[in-house]
């Protein structure tokens, strides 16, 4: 009788691979610490030397090799940078082609401070600039940061602060000097922490958003869009910050979930003594109410459209009331007061049906004169005290809880005020038509695909876009007026104030005096023109614009599509007639690993630079690229750890890879090991069984993770990089090369491991290095051979020979491995036991498994001496563990090799009855009427399950006992 064990058997556990366990046989402390098999001598190694080692770099400190290092030292991250920085890597060469890959860096703002957003984008834009530099074509990262100009405002005013200084005590001039002295002082603070991931800009070329020519492109640009008239003057509703005194862009305002109140107020219908019931969450915008709407189908109401309502507290003030069909009529009470001049809804309802549009706050937050009695109260105590008056008057009828959507400022925090301003505008629905059909046209890809519609959902129903802000720091709005005349229609745009003074003199006379506009443009107008503001715009013969202008790749998280990306595309039509780049990749946000956006108040923001610390940085780069494009991203420490194990693993896997190379004075070992040429198939196809599948599943490797390079599927390319090398190579290969390594004679065998482990490990690093730039490099400055730095190297060839057959092959060879040893574990046969076998197989599949005994033997610790081939089974097969590896290949396991059978039999026999003991609990309590009626559905259901999950496993605990006594009758 045999036990058959097939691949599928839940008793086989498998050995192999795990991603979270290094293989002590692989990693020991010792330098060459061989297995002792009885009949497998293993020599120990000489203490080797290297070829070469990166003399220049090495002998300067930069690099260590695995030689002298337990692990990867994080602490030479900043060595290794600085490094290729001085070696001027990060410049784009066109040595060796002449398509160059341009990325423009969305620029931080001066301000920022390090988060996981940038190290996002910081290692996206980094894997693709590393690959396409080793690709060979001339690449540019350009980086820099913006002025933000709200954000930097508002940090040297609270710096001013604790001096005793207000901003208004000072000039506009005293003010600007101040901010300027603060940037020269932090603003190089985000870009020194983007470094430290491992960005590979060419810092030569790092720009500015106030840097001179790029507030030349400024200028120039708005004075091109005026000339156009796609530039105008005029009053609407912005969204305005009180504390700042200056109007916000719709992103600069983030809208938050906060409980607050609804309040009923009565509107009295003029001549009657019905009254309409108001329900609104700001019952201080009621003065610059200008009509009471409701709903044509609410029966409530209709009686009353065309009817005046009165406006509470404002002596006697008639509105109309009015239908429309968008008011909601299950909302509150289904009528709505129109306030223009404080809610965006009203304001284009008003300006849709010629209301009138009453603005009745200040530009500090107060209520002006418009509202009477309350002029001069904060927005806030206007509120407690209309309300309080309204009690008293018997117009408030009631209050009651309500959880509102509050518009805050993203700045300061502050609630932002929509309020009637003149400001600047740009028209633009003929930019916006330009920049949908680029994508029409695929000049432009978008990846996702899916976030095409968003854009062009958002570019089809723009609106106009207000560009002026109420700041002091910024650019400078172009546009002087004249001492004494109207501001709205005389004014000139020009370059500079002599030149305004020249057009003003022109067209008004010598006498005229000028000011500037006080006002600054909106920080994303100049973020807008970046991709060719920073090559040299608007100097079309500039060197840079000429070679690196249009882009070829925008990268950026999904939430600035419109603000930032569309704008780009539309201004970069406008003034070049060229999209500025033909990709657009969109990542998601980084969310905790539950799931939740990162925020202080929740206390779950990870810091990338603590991060790099604990865990290093290839390994916090490798985690969060492993995403997929426009989606979020949990980050885990658990993700983490595992990453940082894979660096380990890289590091291990280098130092077996350098232990094991010939010593320096050994040229015929040098020379054979050269003579092996992996882009040849004859010399690939004449490799051992092991080496021929390594080098071929690695060819395979090089052209998918190539594609996927291509196509910008980087979460692909991380874990087809991963797999190979964790369980291809590391779980395999090298434990199979030991059967070459460690054995006296056979040298070309040995040549040939040697030549495959520098081969693998060395393209290993190359398809690796956009991802993990430092340790990768680090180790290829360990490895022999000519020395160039990695960063630069060229990329692997791709379709290179590969031999499907010989992958075949080696696949049922590790299925048979893997029985072997999962065979043994299920025995709990001891790690140092060798055991005989049995193959059983087909003649061809005989002699490419024989042809590998001894890898067989290292690998599935069997006695090299008592392993047989033969193509029927053994005489002894009915007192054997019967293995069926896979379709024509089966080995027999001698059971008295692996186990004490009679000490065996009792513990299964003891096992069984207490399995048995179990089970019949379990039966029990399904058998009981009360509990399966009364008890959770998911209880009764979980109880069901364990008890057939107990039935299998008594009944192959039988099966093994049965097979065990057998054997002991067999023996007997």
């Amino acid at each position: 009788m045999t036990l058959q064990m097939t691949l599928s058997s839940p008793f086989l556990l498998s050995s192999c691979s795990s991603a979270h366990r290094l293989n002590p046989l692989l990693f020991s402390k010792r330098r060459h610490c061989p297995i002792k098999f009885s009949h497998f001598p293993f020599p120990l190694l000489t203490k080797l030397r290297f070829l070469t080692v990166a003399a220049a770099a090495t002998e300067n400190g930069v690099f260590t090799s695995p030689e002298n290092a337990k692990s990867f030292d994080f602490s030479s991250e900043e060595r290794i940078y600085n490094w290729w920085e001085s070696q001027g890597f990060f410049k784009p060469t066109f040595d060796r082609g002449s398509d160059p890959f341009v990325v423009s860096m969305p620029p931080p703002n001066v301000t920022g401070s390090l988060h996981m957003g940038h190290a996002m984008f910081v290692t996206l834009e980094d894997i693709m600039v590393r690959y396409n530099r080793m690709k060979g074509r001339p690449t540019l990262w350009l980086p820099g940061t913006d002025h933000a100009g709200i954000a930097t405002q508002l940090v040297v005013e609270k710096m001013l602060a604790s001096e005793g200084i207000k901003r208004t005590d000072l000039s506009r001039d005293e003010f600007t000097k101040r901010v300027w002295e603060w940037k020269e002082k932090y603003g190089g603070t985000i870009t020194n922490q983007i470094k430290r991931l491992g960005a590979s800009c060419d810092w030569t070329r790092e720009r500015f958003t106030l840097d001179e020519q790029l507030s030349q492109s400024v200028i120039e640009a708005f004075i091109k869009l005026h000339e156009k008239g796609l530039i105008y003057q005029g009053s609407y509703l912005v969204n305005w910050s009180p504390n700042l005194q200056t109007a916000v862009s719709d992103l600069e305002v983030e809208y938050s979930e906060e409980p607050g109140t609804l309040y009923h107020i009565k509107y009295r219908v003029a001549g009657q003594s019905d009254f309409l019931t108001v329900a609104t969450t700001r019952p201080e915008t009621l003065f610059g109410d200008v009509a009471i709407a409701v709903n044509p189908k609410d029966d409530r109401y209709s009686k009353f459209i065309g009817k005046m309502a009165i406006v509470p507290m404002t002596y006697g003030r008639h509105v109309p009331i009015i239908a429309d069909r968008h008011v909601d009529k299950d909302f509150g009470t289904g009528v709505l007061k129109i306030s223009p001049g404080h809610d965006h809804n009203d304001y284009y309802l008003a300006r849709k049906l010629g209301l009138p549009i009453l603005n009745v706050m200040n530009k500090d937050g107060t209520l002006n004169e418009v509202a009477g009695l309350y002029c001069g109260l904060d927005r806030f105590e206007a509120r407690k005290k209309l309300w309080s008056e309204l009690e008293e008057t018997g117009l408030a009828i009631k209050k009651e809880p309500h959880n509102l959507r509050v518009p805050r400022s993203q700045r300061g925090g502050e609630i932002i005020e929509p309020l009637v301003s003149k400001q600047w505008f740009v028209t633009m629905e003929p930019l916006a038509e330009k920049a949908l059909r680029a994508v029409e046209k695929g000049e432009l890809t978008i990846m996702p695909e899916r976030f095409e519609k968003i854009y062009n959902h958002w570019l089809s129903n723009i609106k106009d876009w207000c560009i002026s802000r109420q700041l002091w720091w910024g650019h400078r709005i172009p546009v002087w007026y004249i001492v004494g005349k109207n501001c709205e229609e005389d004014y000139i745009v020009a370059r500079n104030a002599d030149e305004a003074l020249e057009k003003a003199h022109e067209k008004y006379g010598k006498n005229v005096e000028i000011y500037q506009d006080p006002d600054v443009l909106d920080t994303w107008f100049s973020s807008a023109l970046w991709p060719f503001s920073t090559l040299g715009w608007p100097d079309a013969s500039a060197e840079d614009f000429k070679k690196f202008y249009p882009t070829t790749m925008l990268e950026t998280g999904h939430d600035i599509l419109f603000f930032w990306v569309a704008r780009m595309v539309m201004m970069g039509i406008e003034f070049t007639g060229t999209v500025p780049f033909s990709y657009v990749y969109l990542h998601g946000l980084i969310r905790d690993s539950q799931g939740r956006k990162m925020s202080k108040t929740l206390g779950n923001v990870i810091d990338p630079l603590d991060t790099i610390k604990e865990f290093g940085t290839d390994a916090l780069r490798f985690t969060i690229s492993l995403g997929t494009a426009g989606q979020d991203l949990n980050l885990s420490t658990e993700r983490l750890t595992a990453n940082k194990a894979f660096t380990n693993k890289l590091w291990n896997a280098g130092k077996f890879v350098l232990q094991n190379m010939p010593s320096q004075t050994d040229v015929s070992a040098w020379e054979a090991i050269k003579n092996c040429k992996f882009d040849e198939e004859e010399s690939v196809l004449r490799l051992p069984l092991p080496e021929c599948w390594v080098v071929s599943e690695l060819h395979v490797l090089i052209d998918m993770v190539t594609a996927s390079y291509d196509k910008f599927f980087f979460g692909d390319v991380g874990r087809e990089i991963y797999d190979f090398f964790w369980s291809d190579f590391a779980d395999w290969y090298i434990e199979a090369s030991k059967a070459r390594l460690y054995q006296s004679g056979a040298d070309s065998a040995c040549s040939e491991a040697q030549a495959v482990l520098l081969y693998v490990f060395k393209n290993v690093l190359k398809l690796l290095h956009p991802f993990m730039p430092f340790v990768t490099e680090e180790l290829w400055q360990a490895l022999p051979g000519p020395k160039e730095a990695l960063i630069v190297s060229p990329w692997p060839q791709t379709s290179l020979p590969r031999f499907p057959n010989s992958i075949k092959k080696f696949e049922n060879f590790q299925a048979l491995t893997r029985a072997i040893r999962n065979a043994r574990a299920e025995y709990s046969v001891e790690p140092a036991k060798r055991i005989s076998a049995s193959i059983v197989a087909s003649e061809e599949v005989m002699q490419y498994i024989s042809n590998e005994k001894e890898v067989l033997a290292l690998l599935s610790r069997l006695d090299l001496q008592n392993i047989h081939f033969a193509d029927s089974p053994p005489g002894d097969a009915n007192q054997s563990v019967h293995l069926v590896a896979s379709e024509g290949l089966e080995a027999y396991l001698p059971l008295a090799d692996m186990v004490n059978i009679s000490v065996e039999a009792e513990r299964l026999s003891k096992r069984l009855s207490k399995m048995q003991v179990e089970y019949d609990g379990l039966v029990a309590r399904l058998n009981s009427q009360k509990f399966v009626e009364k008890a959770p559905e998911d209880v009764v259901r979980g109880v069901r399950e364990k008890a057939a999950e107990a039935e299998e496993k008594i009944k192959l605990t039988k099966n093994r006992l049965a097979f065990l006594k057998s054997s002991i009758l067999v023996s007997q």
